[in-house]
């Protein structure tokens, strides 16, 4: 419970100033709207940890009860859970997640309080192929693209997942980080610059919030703008569909962060994300990192930690989420014996991470 009291203070601000701090939707849930205050407060006292998949897998367990590589070897459950929901309507996700589980774990860490965020690496809807197949579709699934209403029927599927994350005897939705189109900077996904234009972007991205809100009533989404690496402010902001469809300001990057030698990007992209969310009244985010294997020992102590606290201004973001334990070639959390573990420890013990027994409420609004 380390942090729990000292975090608990940082709530007890003035309930005016929260009047500003409410999302986009301004028919969100009330739970939602907490959770966006609390994500502003916390930024500059702390940061949330956060891990994909945690609750599914690890390495050498796969759907038992309670588990989680985390937990297992720090004392804690991350404060944030990432998943995924490509090929949802199947049985699985393409992350191996079996859907109905998934629902079962969203439920069973928001009852501990812990924090959720989704993305979707959706198949190419022109081709039928993966998501990495990069053949142009924005333009079909625009208002007015031939598969327009494929599109519509994918959203109608998702409408009714969320909708499904539901708890106690009133039917509570669970607030969702909604992180869709993300590493748009980058050239691999059918979305990605080169295969669409930043107006037809804009215009899927605008369409996707508004008929999720607007259409099909979803109130409890708070929607993260997500690049991959950028290297100044006006390409960070090339495909930005306006203020009023963006929560959370947030990139990822897989590659500064693994070289020491680039920290000056590293930092200048936490500090760029963070200025602009302070511009725009948004919330900050590292929305996902790592590095496979984990071949630096004290990676995250080093290169995470470390590359965030670097700057005071850059270190104002409100959660950091590494991606998935997948297999013995493809994780990035410690696991049990291995030999970052002792780094992850000091890692999580450092007064400035968040995990999930450090965090208050942040589904109950400030007062």
């Amino acid at each position: 419970m380390k942090k729990l009291l000292t975090l608990a203070l940082l709530f007890t601000l003035g309930g005016s100033m929260f009047a500003q701090n409410l999302p986009t939707d301004k028919n969100a849930t009330k739970k939602t709207k907490a959770l966006y205050a609390n994500l502003k407060a916390i930024s500059g006292k702390g940061v949330l940890f956060g891990h994909q998949d945690d609750l599914a897998y690890g390495i050498g367990w796969k759907a038992e009860k309670g588990r989680s590589d985390v937990k297992e070897v720090s004392g804690s459950y991350p404060a944030l859970y990432g998943w995924e929901i490509s090929r949802l309507g199947q049985e699985y996700s393409i992350d191996s997640v079996n859907f109905e589980k998934m629902i079962g774990w969203i439920k069973e860490a928001y009852r501990r309080g812990g924090v959720y965020t989704i993305s979707w690496h959706m198949d190419n809807p022109a081709t039928g192929g993966n998501s990495w197949d990069n053949t142009p579709a924005v333009s079909t699934i625009i208002p007015g693209g031939a598969k327009h209403e494929f599109y519509k029927q994918r959203l109608d599927a998702f409408a009714d997942f969320l909708n499904d994350l539901k708890v106690g005897l009133f039917g509570t939705k669970i607030p969702i980080i909604f992180r869709p189109f993300h590493e748009h900077t980058g050239t691999w996904f059918w979305w990605g610059k080169g295969n669409c234009t930043a107006d037809e972007y804009q215009a899927l991205w605008r369409f996707t919030v508004t008929y999720l809100r607007d259409e099909k009533n979803i109130h409890q989404l708070l929607y993260s703008y997500s690049t991959d690496q950028f290297d100044s402010e006006t390409q960070y902001l090339e495909f930005y569909p306006g203020d009023e469809y963006v929560d959370i300001i947030a990139f990822d990057d897989y590659h500064s962060v693994n070289n020491l030698a680039e920290r000056d990007k590293l930092i200048y992209r936490l500090k760029t994300v963070v200025e602009l969310a302070a511009s725009k009244g948004k919330v900050a985010a590292f929305s996902e990192t790592g590095a496979e294997t984990i071949p630096v020992n004290d990676w995250f102590s080093n290169n995470l930690l470390g590359g965030i606290m670097a700057d005071e201004l850059g270190k104002r973001i409100a959660y950091v989420m590494v991606w998935r334990n997948g297999r013995t070639d493809h994780y990035y959390a410690p696991y049990p014996g291995h030999p970052s573990v002792p780094d992850f420890v000091k890692f999580r013990n450092d007064p400035y991470t968040i995990f999930e027994d450090d965090l208050p409420n942040i589904y109950k609004m400030p007062r």
